[in-house]
């Protein structure tokens, strides 16, 4: 597809792209590796970065491949772009259990290490060659954040039976940049989303757990290089603040968190959990000008009260629990916001030699509670 203007072009005349300015469809090439978990468009550098579990691929806005990282040995999920830096933040899991021994295998590594979980920062501007390493050339920095790892590894009493990980947290997962809940504009803060073990047999995992980091100061303050044999604990003793947002337990939580300017929604997308008492949607939105509400966590009986989000008025309403969202096939594996009601979402495949892949393509919001979003002819 010609443009008729340079997404560069666009995005510093206006800083609101159109339909025109963007391609309809972007492809990351295949990979042996993990299957994309999130995507990122740098739109005044033109540049695709994706993340593949444990790889990093960048591509221009074409698809054509401008360089690879490998040497995470981690889960690298959902990204996001920091305009306040020109950085890419993502959500990295050091973790013992089924997905961190995968990772491992799949990489015929030996290493052993303690629960880890990182915000990686990633200098895409470093990504300029294919097989660049996440360590040695310096592309990856982390910051630590102690307080998921005590989630993680902690255990709860719930009627009366002791459980593992508080509030079901497997780590973290969906990440994005966006004014503070309750505020229609001002600083951006870095929202983290826990990632959530699917349980039908537990009552305390039915939020989506959400902290909120002022990450103006990470980099002089806590990001060190990434060293996967030596991981380091620099990071905020705390968040901010912590928020919840009640949807039902979903299978392993908010994949990918993306806060779009143009509604003030953040969209959270999510695989389909399984609890027969919710209508385990796939897609829901939090209005951010909602202001939070402190009240009684229903079914987390250790938690006396938290920071609820509400969810927006938007999609199907589940009146007997509540819940709105979406049954939306995309969005677990990548959303990105572009502004003016243009979105690309990941539809991610394996080749027939089983190599992973995806191709982004363009949508525009409708809002509709059948088909909220809608392919850009």
């Amino acid at each position: 597809m010609k443009k008729i203007l340079s997404l560069a072009a666009a995005f510093a005349a206006a800083l609101t792209l159109t339909a025109q300015d963007l391609p309809r469809e972007i492809y990351s090439g295949s990979w042996n590796s993990g299957h994309v978990q999130g995507a990122v468009v740098d739109a005044a550098r033109e540049y695709v970065y994706f993340s593949f579990t444990d790889m990093i691929v960048k591509t221009d806005m074409n698809g054509k491949v401008v360089g690879t990282v490998t040497g995470l040995l981690g889960h690298l999920g959902c990204l996001d772009y920091n305009e306040e830096d020109g950085l890419i933040y993502g959500s990295l899991e050091y973790k013992d259990d089924v997905i961190g021994q995968g990772i491992l295998k799949r990489n015929k590594s030996d290493l052993q290490y303690e629960n880890t979980f990182y915000i990686a920062i990633i200098d895409g501007k470093k990504i300029v060659r294919e097989n660049m390493d996440a360590l040695k050339d310096g592309i990856v920095t982390c910051v630590n954040l102690p307080s998921v790892v005590a989630d993680y590894e902690g255990h709860v009493t719930v009627d009366g039976k002791e459980l593992p990980h508080r509030l079901g947290c497997s780590g973290i997962d969906g990440v994005s940049f966006g004014p503070e809940f309750g505020k229609k504009g001002g600083k951006n803060y870095l929202m983290v989303c826990y990632g959530i073990y699917g349980d039908n047999d537990r009552s305390d995992n039915d939020y989506q757990v959400i902290l909120e980091y002022d990450t103006s100061k990470w980099m002089k303050k806590y990001a060190k290089p990434l060293e996967v044999g030596n991981l380091h604990r620099q990071g905020p003793a705390k968040p901010r603040k912590c928020f919840y947002a009640f949807t039902g337990n979903t299978t392993w939580g908010i994949q990918n968190l993306e806060y779009d300017p143009s509604t003030g929604y953040w969209f959270m997308a999510a695989y389909k959990g399984k609890k027969p008492q919710y209508p385990n949607y796939t897609l829901f939105a939090v209005d951010g000008a909602s202001k939070p509400v402190k009240q009684k966590l229903e079914g987390v009986p250790y938690v006396r009260k938290g920071l609820v989000v509400p969810l927006a008025d938007a999609g199907k309403e589940h009146k007997e629990s509540g819940v709105r969202g979406w049954r939306f096939k995309y969005g677990a594996t990548g959303i990105i916001s572009m502004g003016n009601g243009l979105f690309y979402f990941s539809e991610n495949s394996k080749t027939p030699e089983k190599l992973q892949q995806t191709t982004l393509r363009l949508y525009r919001f409708t809002g509709a509670s059948d088909a909220p979003f809608v392919p850009v002819e």
